[in-house]
């Protein structure tokens, strides 16, 4: 069996390719630069730009299955810098899959896919897409994935899962940006600090793909999204504070209610783009909505078509996760 996994080189492309070469798959990565500790368990590493349609063709090319892991995430930037990683990168993955043969796509999709602004809590499969995007990532995936289920065929089987907020050891975007807020004294608990959410621990992640791929092959999930995660809403701001607490830093306190956020992320946006300000505004309107609505849900359909069921208890994975964190200076 040979594999594709784009983004290999990333948090949970990584994990992904892990389990993909305990199974003695061969495994090609494909993305941006080089990753020579990839090449050193074995992968062949290819790189190039997934906006170059030849370029993921070539890279498809003599694979039995997709993982299209790779994106552009984040809350802040230019409408194209998001659409051609996203949406131009994806429609030239679900191409080459086609043009190459390649029997099976599992795509890499995200919860904001469905985001309306309002609080989520247990939506499952019928959550439709969303509307009134305040951030591109979420608007530029929705689009994405709309592409990827539409192009599931006979030929062609593809699933697309929906992982919320995931952590873990090697986490280099979600708990580190999260503790240098706090350590620059800027993030508060936004609105009543009780709302709940799903996280998703990177190893159970990584198993809901191969889970994924395998479940492909039977054709039961094939066309389908599925969210992922623990499958138990923690109390956001009760779970940062533990989080914080293992690696010795003081537990968030200050509060700001959700319209003031708001309107400070609606000024802070403003700023940004009227001054062509380098890097992230300190607080967007996307960001203050989802520190302080529910956001949760079903998992049922995973369970059932997946046969995911996360390994993990949320006190180990925390565990892990501040032990790793810890040994990185955090």
């Amino acid at each position: 069996m040979h594999i594709l996994v784009t983004g290999g080189g990333g948090f949970v492309g990584g994990y992904v390719i892990e389990r993909l070469l305990a199974r003695g798959y061969a495994v090609r990565s494909f993305g941006r630069s080089a990753q020579p500790a990839l090449e050193t368990k074995g992968v062949e590493v290819i790189c190039g730009d997934l906006a170059d349609a030849d370029h993921v063709r070539a890279a498809c090319r003599g694979m039995d299955a997709v993982f299209h892991v790779a994106a552009k995430a984040g809350v802040w930037g230019s409408w194209d810098s998001y659409y051609r990683p996203n949406v131009v990168g994806t429609c030239n993955v679900v191409k080459a899959c086609q043009a190459e043969g390649v029997g099976r796509l599992v795509y890499t999709s995200t919860p904001s896919v469905v985001f309306n602004g309002q609080p989520i809590c247990g939506g499952g499969q019928e959550l439709p897409y969303g509307r009134n995007w305040l951030c591109h990532y979420a608007h530029t995936k929705a689009i994405a994935e709309q592409e990827v289920i539409a192009a599931n065929s006979d030929s062609l089987k593809v699933v697309a899962l929906r992982p919320h907020l995931i952590f873990g050891p090697g986490d280099p975007h979600l708990l580190p940006r999260v503790i240098e807020s706090v350590k620059a004294s800027r993030l508060k608990i936004v609105g009543d600090g009780k709302n709940r959410v799903d996280v998703s621990y990177v190893e159970d992640v990584a198993a809901a793909h191969i889970n994924a791929f395998d479940a492909l092959e039977a054709g039961g999930c094939a066309g389908q999204s599925y969210f992922i995660s623990q499958g138990e809403p923690v109390e956001l701001w009760l779970w940062l504070n533990q989080v914080l607490a293992g690696l010795g830093h003081p537990p968030l306190s200050q509060r700001i209610s959700l319209p003031l956020a708001y309107t400070a992320g609606a000024v802070a946006e403003a700023c940004w783009r009227l001054f062509s300000k380098k890097g992230e505004p300190p607080i967007t309107r996307f960001v203050a909505v989802e520190l302080a609505k529910d956001h949760y849900f079903d998992l049922r359909a995973a369970y059932r078509d997946l046969n995911y069921k996360p390994e993990h208890a949320m006190s180990a994975a925390i565990e892990a996760t501040v032990i790793d964190l810890k040994a990185r200076g955090f």
